[in-house]
């Protein structure tokens, strides 16, 4: 199976499932990655259960690939018990990385699960030196980088030595920087950042200027960029599509594959029958992604649908069993489509299993045939009818014929000349095994800890397994490979005697969950603030409404300081080229007298390292929801954090009940649902198919475009949490005011 090129880059597929999974190892894939059902930034997609991820890594490791499992939502205060039980499932399947985004659930890995390989996902937002920097202080072996990254700055960013870079090399683009979009969220609830997005950035909109798919960019499609990947040193190239079907995932790996394999003089042979392979991927169109700025201004095509796809035509009829419509393109049983609505909002996808041509029951149709589709989805009327996959392989024989998983046995033995000793550590009773074997000096071939283990890993049974094994040799000693297999065997009796059933094996990760509870319950919380008077902290901008409280900390942005000010706040995304102009105006501000900074991205708190008498606050869009993210950034020198925007009141109330560090609430304020580096078709005021309104604002100065909602957050004062108020984009009695998601749930 085993026939990749060492090209010095991985090549990374997602696995929504097992069956893609196997399609991307088969393909060429070097490894995956993959989710189980919860607390996965695809929650939507099929995903995994405990039991199908351990056969998959299982399969992985025996065919020399890779398994990186993602853990990349948000956690809210509630769920860190359920996290850290998953965390010790997951021990046991032991993944080669996990993909993590919530810092808390970084430090409970850290700190509990240390072996287990940390990679940062691309949601916690890394785009520049200082964050790369933080992040290998954090512990992480891989960034998986913010995609709105160029070429250029990935060029120029200093890597800390033993970090790795993974970039995305293929398919669909998100419109906003990762882990600052909040859209699909202020639209219901559904927040991209807990795994749950509904990609709003796909639908119409309207302005007064006509109307189109402003915030959809076109897909990545990275064939051409290969080479400089590999001069800037990229670790690991990753397609995107966890919702996507075995035949997307084939098809692409395939195609990438055989770029990356083929020597120099046959690259122009091969690109044509690789592009080949990946227009199957029924995607839109292609493009270069953020990785070249020229690029910036091409990449959302507004007057093109929203959806992927191949059009096959538009809904004509319906009924309660189905639709119908004509056939624009072949289709077949066995394809997946996807109806989306006319205002380009999120539509039921379907396989087809039963439609008729022309009033006869087929297997396929052909351009003009009138399709009848059975289906019980909710469907739109006029809506378009796209292909999003052909009819895929069936994985179905090969996926029951994976070995069942079996129980970790962990063994400690020793070997003398006497012979063989040891015993069982994760067994519920204490049971020494000796086989007794006189043993002389090797004159050459000892034996050594990896013939042991390549010996005893052989156990020749259904229900166990050989997990962590330590090994003492006592000298050099020669044993014959028959007596070594005969001491094994012995030894799997054994181990068959003292543990008759699998499911007495205890679980080897449960102490550190222990471990952790105590801990937990121990966290000491920040002082009770309740009957303190809190001093307010008024965000203004430049010549902006004094606040009615003159006792308040008046905020101000890095760049926009004046003499009243006394807190500094920066930005949430600086590009590398713009980074010594943001660490002169910090000096600069350090000069003037500012000792109290607001940190909005991570790379924040780096460049705030060296300052020894500062007082750091977090603001949006830095998320923290629990208490083990403030006790990471309490470490690191924060003394106040925001509660994360998108929470609920119960979740705002529970993180502060438990945090360390004081917790502030934004009261008030217009935050920008989706922040991009794109140039977007449109600017001012627009509003979605069902009335909801919005205001795209460009700033020329930090070339970032952000869309803003035209109501404003108004919430209500929470006792003992300090007050923060953004008048930037609000003013004080604004009439038009929402909750967020703040008297609702955040899903």
């Amino acid at each position: 199976m085993d026939e990749r090129a060492d090209t010095g880059m991985e090549l990374l597929a997602p696995a929504g499932s097992p069956a893609c999974a196997l399609a991307a190892f088969d393909a060429g894939a070097d490894a995956v990655y993959a989710g189980l059902s919860r607390f996965n930034a695809r929650e939507r997609g099929e995903n995994f259960t405990p039991e199908s991820m351990r056969q998959i890594v299982d399969y992985a490791h025996r065919n020399g690939r890779k398994v990186y499992l993602t853990l990349n939502t948000l956690v809210k205060e509630r769920e860190l018990a359920q996290v850290a039980e998953l965390l010790a499932a997951i021990s046991e399947i032991v993944p080669d990385a996990l993909l993590v985004q919530d810092l808390g659930v970084l430090r409970m890995i850290r700190e509990y699960f240390p072996a287990l390989e940390i990679h940062a996902s691309t949601q916690m937002g890394f785009h520049n030196s200082a964050g790369l920097a933080f992040a290998a202080s954090l512990g992480v072996k891989r960034v998986v980088m913010e995609r709105q990254v160029t070429l250029e700055e990935l060029a120029a960013m200093r890597v800390p030595e033993g970090l790795e870079l993974e970039c995305f090399i293929h398919g669909a683009l998100c419109c906003s920087l990762s882990g600052s979009c909040f859209f699909s969220s202020w639209l219901g609830g559904m927040s991209g950042n807990r795994g749950k997005c509904k990609q709003p950035c796909r639908r119409r909109y309207f302005s007064s200027r006509g109307n189109g798919f402003f915030f959809s960019p076109r897909d990545l499609c990275g064939v051409d960029l290969l080479d400089e990947m590999r001069r800037i040193g990229v670790r690991s190239l990753k397609i995107e599509g966890r919702l996507r079907q075995p035949d997307y995932v084939s098809n692409t790996v395939r195609a990438y594959r055989m770029l990356l394999d083929a020597p120099a003089e046959r690259r122009n042979e091969v690109l044509g029958e690789a592009r080949n392979l990946l227009s199957k991927g029924c995607g839109r169109h292609w493009s270069d992604g953020f990785y070249r700025k020229d690029g910036f201004s091409t990449l959302i095509r507004h007057d093109g649908a929203g959806a992927a796809g191949i059009r096959c035509g538009t809904v004509e009829a319906l009924n309660d069993r189905g639709f119908f419509f004509t056939a624009a393109k072949r289709i077949f049983i066995g394809d997946r489509l996807r109806v989306q609505p006319p205002d380009g909002g999120d539509g039921p996808a379907l396989t087809l299993t039963k439609f008729t041509a022309d009033d006869e029951p087929a297997r396929r149709a052909l351009p003009g045939m009138r399709v009848f589709v059975y289906c019980d989805k909710p469907v739109s009327a006029r809506g378009t009818v796209y292909k999003i996959g052909e009819s895929p392989a069936d994985y179905s024989a090969r996926l029951a014929a994976l070995p069942p998983c079996r129980a970790r046995v962990d063994v400690r033995l020793k070997v003398d000349a006497q012979g063989f000793s040891g015993e069982i550590l994760n067994a519920p009773v204490t049971e020494n095994w000796h086989y007794p074997l006189e043993l002389a000096a090797a004159k050459k071939f000892p034996l050594d800890r990896a013939k042991i283990e390549a010996e005893f890993a052989a156990s020749d049974s259904a229900t166990l397994e050989l997990g962590a094994l330590t090994a003492e040799v006592a000298g050099e000693l020669f044993v014959p490979a028959p007596e070594l297999k005969a001491a094994r065997r012995d030894f799997w009796a054994f181990a068959h005697r003292v543990l008759p059933r699998p499911d007495m094996v205890i679980p080897r990760f449960g102490e550190a969950l222990e471990r952790f509870r105590r801990d937990y319950a121990a966290l000491e919380r920040h002082a009770d603030l309740t009957k303190e008077h809190l001093t307010e902290t008024v965000y203004l901008k430049p010549h902006g409404d004094e606040p009615a409280n003159r006792q308040a900390i008046r905020a101000a942005f890095i760049f926009d300081l004046n003499k009243s000010s006394r807190e500094a706040v920066l930005p949430d995304f600086t590009a590398e080229a713009t980074l010594p102009a943001l660490i002169r105006a910090i000096d600069q501000a350090y000069r003037d007298g500012i000792r109290r900074f607001r940190v909005c991205s991570l790379f924040g708190i780096e460049l705030l390292r060296k300052y020894p008498d500062l007082h750091i606050v977090t603001g949006q869009p830095l998320p923290v929801c629990n208490s083990l993210a403030a006790e990471e950034l309490r470490r690191r020198g924060v003394e106040r954090v925001m509660a994360h925007i998108e929470l609920e009141k119960r979740a705002v109330e529970e993180l502060d009940k438990r945090s360390p560090l004081p917790v502030e609430l934004y009261r008030l304020g217009r935050p920008a649902l989706l922040t991009t580096r794109a140039e977007l078709p449109v600017e001012g005021a627009l509003r979605d198919a069902r009335g909801n309104e919005f205001e795209v604002r460009h700033d020329g100065k930090s070339r970032l475009t952000r869309v803003y909602p035209r109501q404003a957050v108004s919430l209500p004062r929470l006792p003992g949490i300090y007050d923060f108020y953004d008048l930037t984009n609000a003013r004080w009695r604004s009439s038009d005011t929402a909750t967020f998601n703040f008297d609702a749930e955040l899903g």
